[in-house]
């Protein structure tokens, strides 16, 4: 997580922050039971059910406000690939495909560092009090409840 710049003091970046640290810690219990099918099955469930928000989140309020920057553009477009590689390559996983797991923890990693320590301290510098309104008021929480937060759920 970014420490330097203040970009986690804004509400939605400080969200996407934890969640990424959240989202991590589950991915040390799928890591952990890799081997035990119905473990790996449930681990996957609970890493999906913490990460498909979390997406949903980024790519309907951050993302589309600042993909309307042709400076972000091809960023965000990369980004929303790389979500979808994610989902499934951890799909694949749950079926079985335990060879995989490296790759998705590496994506995942490398992802959460270009979101945490690029993508947000950038937005933080770009974007101005209209916009972070805009993004605040498009970001879902878990619930598609904006203002709601899923982190501990």
């Amino acid at each position: 997580m970014c420490s330097y710049c203040g970009c986690a003091d804004l509400e939605v970046i400080g969200r996407f922050m934890a969640e990424h640290e959240h989202i991590v810690n589950h991915l040390g219990e799928l890591r952990r039971s890799i081997d035990d099918e119905p473990r790996r099955r449930a681990a996957v469930d609970g890493l999906a059910a913490h990460l498909d928000p979390h997406v949903a989140a980024e790519e309907v309020g951050l993302f589309t406000v600042l993909s309307r920057d042709e400076l972000f553009t091809d960023h965000i477009s990369g980004l929303c690939e790389e979500h979808h590689e994610l989902d499934d390559l951890l799909v694949r996983i749950g079926a079985g495909q335990v060879d995989l797991f490296p790759r998705f923890e590496h994506l995942l990693r490398e992802h959460i560092d270009r979101e945490d320590n690029g993508l947000f301290p950038a937005a933080a510098i770009h974007l101005g009090g209209p916009e972070w309104a805009e993004v605040e008021s498009l970001t879902p929480s878990s619930g598609g409840v904006p203002g709601e937060n899923y982190i501990g759920s």
